[in-house]
């Protein structure tokens, strides 16, 4: 099923965002949000978490995959509620985390599009490849899942949430890791942790056959061999706090883990990876980074081996 009433909606071609978007709206609005769930006990805000159900988090940007404001977005979309509210101020602290407080300023020239910037590459994430069946049926499949752990899942997986950014004023951050950002968040706030006693936890995998586990709506990032995790129970894994506040930390909380999850040592890619994520501060460009320059470090690996072995 992928929602016939939304057929024409242009998402296979790039498209400017909504004419009617305005500079502060969205903006705002998150930053507006951002609220320590420990000081709002009995307010509005936590009356709001009532019923809400992880669905809704995971579906509720989906309005951006055509650069539409929360203001302007449709409250549907392939059949299924988009666009609600987001409990515990959670939507704003995880837009804290990617992109400056208050009023957006356009940060890259001649580039207004829901399509992501790739640090990579340097082009649209669209021009690396065109996703299987199409952007806009990809999508629906994707927002259609019913199941509030499988939907966790397939955004780990999905491609084609990668392909958008948070902000067309912020072209490098990235929907999906945004989304995920925020589903962490909803999870850690609704078990009573407050955002200062949250950790980013490095998940490694037991060993070379075996797949770091994904734990449900808290690991934000999935990789072959290890995943990153944001808790209020880091355990004994290898983890740094978040800090005080939502804020474009993610260079500082790397910085701050005992341990990274590649050898730096044993391969110029991952350090040339590990000095870029020491420098870039917005948490959603940095976890699209490590996944699309892993993409990238298998892409070369296999033209090494049919060419025999040049790059």
């Amino acid at each position: 099923m992928t929602g016939g009433s939304d057929r024409g909606d242009g998402l296979d071609e790039c498209q400017p965002p909504s004419t009617e978007i305005r500079p502060v709206t969205e903006q705002e609005a998150d930053a507006g949000e951002a609220t320590s769930p420990t000081a709002v006990d009995g307010s509005a805000s936590m009356k709001t978490d009532v019923g809400v159900s992880m669905l809704s988090v995971y579906r509720h940007d989906v309005h951006k995959s055509r650069g539409r404001s929360h203001a302007d977005a449709a409250a549907e979309f392939a059949g299924v509620p988009v666009n609600e509210p987001v409990p515990l101020g959670a939507d704003g602290d995880a837009a804290l985390l990617s992109r400056p407080r208050g009023e957006p300023a356009q940060s890259v020239k001649n580039h207004i599009s829901p399509f992501r910037l790739s640090l990579v590459t340097g082009e649209t994430a669209t021009s690396v490849g065109r996703v299987e069946g199409g952007i806009r049926n990809a999508l629906a499949e994707l927002v259609q899942i019913e199941d509030p752990v499988e939907m966790h899942a397939a955004w780990l997986e999905s491609s084609v949430a990668s392909i958008f950014n948070e902000s067309v004023y912020y072209p490098y951050t990235s929907l999906k890791f945004h989304t995920l950002l925020t589903a962490a968040l909803v999870d850690n706030y609704r078990e009573g942790y407050g955002f200062d006693e949250l950790y980013l936890v490095v998940d490694q995998a037991g060993d070379e056959q075996t797949d770091p586990r994904a734990v449900p709506h808290r690991t934000v990032l999935l990789m072959p061999s290890f995943g990153l995790r944001v808790t209020g129970e880091p355990g004994k894994q290898p983890a740094a706090r978040l800090g005080a506040a939502p804020a474009q930390s993610w260079a500082d909380v790397w910085t701050r883990l005992p341990e990274h999850p590649f050898d730096v040592d044993d391969d110029r890619m991952w350090r040339v990876v590990d000095a870029q994520l020491r420098r870039i501060r917005s948490w959603s460009t940095a976890l699209q980074f490590i996944e699309e320059s892993y993409a990238w470090w298998r892409t070369m690996q296999r033209r090494s081996r049919i060419g025999g072995g040049e790059q």
